[in-house]
Order: C-alpha cells, then sequence, then structure tokens
C-alpha cells in the first residue's frame, strides 16, 4: 500500500514537473513571438488615439473601452481559431488575406491624408459611401467601429507573426501561445491608449493642486507643462498612426508579392536601402531601416489613393445598392 502510494505521489509530482516546464515553454514562445510583432504593436498604439481627438473627454475612456473589447474578440473568437484552421488545412490562403487586410490599411491611411489635404472633397467622399456622421452618437459609433475594424487588421497581423513563430510547436501551444499574446498585447496597447488620452486630465488635477510645499509646485509645473504638450502629442500621435497604417499595409503587400513570385519591388525597396546605407557608414542600418520603410510607405500611399475612386464610385454604390436590395 504505501508503495504504491510513493509510486503515485512520484507520478504527480513528474506529471506536475512535465506541466510546469509546458508552461515556462509557452511563456517564453509567447515572449519570443510578442517581440516578433513589437513593430505592429507600436502602430497599433499610435493608430488608435486619434479615434478619440476631437471627442468629449468624459467619452474617451468609455470608446478605449469598446475598442479595446472589440481587439480582444476580434483576436480571441476570431482570429485565433481562423489562424489555426488556415494554418491546418489552407496555409497558402494566409498570405492573399494578409494583403487584402493591408489594402484596407492603405486605403483607410491614404484617406485621412486626402482628408487633411481636401477636406471639402473628402466630406463628399465620407457622404458618398455613408460614413458621414449626423450626430454625435454617430460620430462616436463610426469612430468605435473604424477602430475596431482597423484593430482586426492589424490583430490579423499580430496573430500572423505570432503563428509564424511557433511553426513547429504543437496545436495546444499554438493556441496557447495566440491566445497569451492576443490578450497581452490587446492589455499593454489599450491600457497604454488610455493613460496617454487622460494624460491632460491627469495634468489638469496636478495644476490646480493647492500646496505651498517645493515638491507640490513642481508637480504644479508638471502638470502645466502635460496641459499644454498633450494636445500637441495627441496631434503628433495621429500622423504616426496614419503614418504606420500606409507603412504596414505597403509592407504587407510588397512582401506579399513577393511570396507569389513577383519580388521586383522588394528588391528594389532592399538595393536602394542598402546602397543608401553604405553612404552612411556610422548609422548605415538606421538609414537602410527609414530607405525600407519610405519604400513600403509609398507603396502603400499609391495603393490607398488608387483605391479611394474605386471605393467611391465602385465598391461603395455596389455595397450601398446591395444593402437596398436586401430591405
Amino acid at each position: 500500500m504505501s508503495t504504491g502510494l510513493i509510486a503515485l505521489l512520484d507520478d504527480v509530482t513528474a506529471l506536475a514537473k512535465a506541466a510546469a516546464v509546458t508552461v515556462d515553454d509557452i511563456a517564453a514562445q509567447a515572449v519570443k513571438a510578442g517581440t516578433k510583432s513589437a513593430g505592429v504593436v507600436i502602430d497599433d498604439a499610435a493608430v488608435t488615439p486619434r479615434y478619440v481627438v476631437g471627442l468629449a473627454a468624459e467619452r474617451e475612456l468609455p470608446i478605449i473601452a469598446k475598442i479595446a473589447k472589440g481587439s480582444l474578440r476580434n483576436k480571441l473568437l476570431f482570429l485565433l481559431p481562423a489562424a489555426l484552421a488556415l494554418g491546418l488545412f489552407a496555409p497558402w490562403a494566409i498570405t492573399p488575406l494578409l494583403m487584402l487586410g493591408a489594402l484596407f490599411l492603405c486605403y483607410e491611411g491614404a484617406e485621412k491624408i486626402y482628408e487633411a489635404l481636401l477636406p471639402r472633397s473628402a466630406h463628399d467622399h465620407e457622404a458618398s459611401i455613408g460614413r458621414d456622421p449626423a450626430n454625435p452618437v454617430a460620430l462616436e459609433n463610426k469612430k468605435v467601429t473604424g477602430a475596431i475594424k482597423t484593430d482586426f487588421i492589424l490583430s490579423a497581423e499580430i496573430m500572423a507573426i505570432t503563428l509564424s513563430a511557433v511553426p513547429d510547436a504543437g496545436f495546444w501551444t499554438q493556441a496557447a501561445v495566440l491566445a497569451l499574446v492576443g490578450t497581452g498585447i490587446t492589455v499593454a496597447v489599450y491600457g497604454s491608449v488610455a493613460l496617454i488620452v487622460k494624460a491632460d486630465d491627469v495634468g489638469i488635477a496636478l495644476a490646480t493642486r493647492q500646496t505651498s510645499t517645493m515638491f507640490g509646485r513642481f508637480l504644479a509645473g508638471f502638470g502645466r507643462g502635460l496641459v499644454a504638450t498633450m494636445p500637441v502629442f495627441l496631434q503628433a500621435l495621429a500622423i504616426v498612426g496614419t503614418t504606420a497604417m500606409i507603412w504596414v499595409g505597403g509592407g504587407i503587400v510588397v512582401h506579399g508579392l513577393e511570396e507569389f513570385g513577383q519580388g521586383g519591388l522588394a528588391h528594389l525597396i532592399h538595393d536602394a536601402s542598402v546602397e543608401t546605407g553604405r553612404i552612411a557608414p556610422f548609422a548605415g542600418d538606421a538609414v537602410a531601416w527609414l530607405v525600407s520603410a519610405a519604400g513600403a510607405g509609398i507603396v502603400g500611399l499609391v495603393a490607398g489613393a488608387v483605391l479611394i475612386p474605386i471605393v467611391g464610385y465602385g465598391l461603395a454604390p455596389a455595397w450601398q445598392s446591395l444593402k437596398s436590395f436586401g430591405r
């Protein structure tokens, strides 16, 4: 009896150790995969704050919460099972789907530039595709819907990079890594976004505190600095977000074409970055990266600009007709 109990305890201990090793392995692979997708995560964090710029301060956190919930739903309910299924049954479909999503990013980014350069024409374009909000509630719903759509594309890229980082792992390990990375990135991105958009409110609270201590005066000055700089910072972040959408979208298109045997653009951008990097030997890597990113951005901008009339005069009217027919 005692010998059997000892053997059972040994088996339990061995299983516990194996489980601990598995958990450690999943955590390590999740960190590795999350690091690989860091570039897209930064883009996601830069894109999101622009959706609350210009809205009432009391609606900022509720809107971010809605977007975060939509993001988590995108990753865990749709993209995680889709990524696993595609990896098992149709790996050939992953690249075309990512390219379609990338074209959406290019279109969204180019449309923002169009809106900044030609606001009246952009307003007419928004109205023509049914995206001209009639009231504050409609505007908020439009912002949330647009943010979740954009997040879906960025999340798809994050999940694809994550899956590619653990190609030899078992099915359940891949699922655990995807879930861990998806959840962790969502919390990190939208937690950061919430801190960014509410920093000016924190600044006001600090600046209006009644205190006579040196540290209190320092905090009050810091608060006034936050209030003064945050509007400019948010505008700059909106520009970074738009640029990131075009850059990421263009990069996916370029790499997708290369996978389909059309590597001319990828080789051209690579050669230009290498040659430019040689001109600046002390900052060669940084210059090469900038040239490569600029090349992807140009491709994304051109693709987005081409899509604006296609969507405005072709896809959007067709979609509106289809919806009217469905009623």
